[in-house]
């Protein structure tokens, strides 16, 4: 299981510099994209104002646990050249590939939830690419290399509704590109399991390379409590050259909201891993006894950290 940050969370809104005219006393921060850049451990948060409008912010910090927010917010260049309103973006996942730090990030407008899609070298200038999905979907996330000469990534088609809630999904899919722009389905990967703690799901971190196979942290939604939906972690493994395959996924959630600052908030019971650094790689593959650092929004308040290993992930994945 892992291990949480003693000082959790790490992040509140009180961290967050006042940027006018939206940014003053916001509201909260929360689901982080996490990377390593430079050496330093570099963040994208969700900020949402009073109004409740969100923005992207780069936090930087030189241990992984003590962060600092630039004072500005993220801008997408090209993005305006979108014709339908976008309300928000949000959630961005990231993954290098070659030179690129890509994002991939929700993105809500008329027509539902889009996957929009963004890239930088410098974390300083954002190139806006485009939507890249034509369906309802959310939880898009990049694998960090071309796999049988095709990009590949996870997402989560939005087609169920939760009660009181948002539309949400219970089946991963993996999908693949020429291009990084003009995406299709290859076929399902994982559903939700009916009656147990991960009924609906969705991705977490983009999938990290290990010589057992892909791994990959996803969130689940335990929908069968009458006053609340709990979401929780887990963690599955796909094989190497044909993702869509599991080759094991845990009975058992890896994180669930038991602290206070999880459990009361915005939305309560929420564990919502969205950031993963691994410290140590071999050849090209993920050290078994690497350390890593799993960033997620806590009750879509605050941003919290939690600690593992490689070792512990795939065992936890077998159970």
């Amino acid at each position: 299981m892992l291990v949480k940050y003693e000082q959790n969370p790490i992040i509140t809104r009180k961290n967050i510099p006042v940027v006018n005219p939206h940014l003053r006393d916001v509201s909260s921060v929360f689901n982080p994209g996490a990377i390593k850049f430079n050496d330093k451990y570099l963040l994208i948060l969700r900020v949402q104002s009073r109004g409740r409008e969100t923005f992207l912010m780069k936090a930087v910090s030189d241990n992984g646990a003590n962060f600092e927010v630039d004072n500005s917010v993220i801008k997408f260049d090209g993005i305006e050249k979108i014709k339908d309103k976008i309300y928000h973006t949000y959630d961005a996942r990231i993954t290098k590939i070659e030179t690129y730090y890509y994002l991939m990030f929700a993105m809500d407008m008329d027509s539902g939830c889009r996957l929009g899609l963004a890239r930088t070298e410098d974390f300083d200038k954002y190139e806006f690419l485009g939507i890249v999905s034509q369906d309802d979907s959310r939880n898009g996330v990049l694998f960090p290399e071309k796999i049988n000469g095709k990009f590949l990534r996870f997402e989560r088609p939005n087609s169920v509704k939760l009660k009181g809630g948002p539309s949400t999904g219970n089946t991963i899919y993996l999908s693949e590109s020429d291009d990084l722009i003009n995406w299709k389905y290859v076929e399902p990967v994982m559903s939700g399991r009916f009656h147990y703690w991960d009924e609906n799901i969705g991705s977490g971190p983009p999938p990290i390379k290990t010589k057992e196979g892909w791994i990959h942290i996803y969130h689940g939604v335990a929908t069968h409590f009458s006053s609340s939906n709990i979401y929780q972690a887990g963690v599955s493994l796909h094989e190497l050259n044909n993702p869509a395959k599991v080759i094991a996924r845990s009975s058992l959630n890896i994180l669930e909201p038991r602290e206070i600052y999880e459990t009361v908030g915005q939305v309560q019971n929420v564990c919502f891993p969205s950031g993963m650094i691994v410290e140590k790689y071999e050849n090209g593959f993920a050290a078994l006894d690497s350390k890593v650092f799993v960033y997620y929004g806590a009750a879509d308040t605050v941003v919290a950290l939690a600690f593992t290993t490689i070792k512990e992930l795939i065992d936890a994945a077998k159970i």
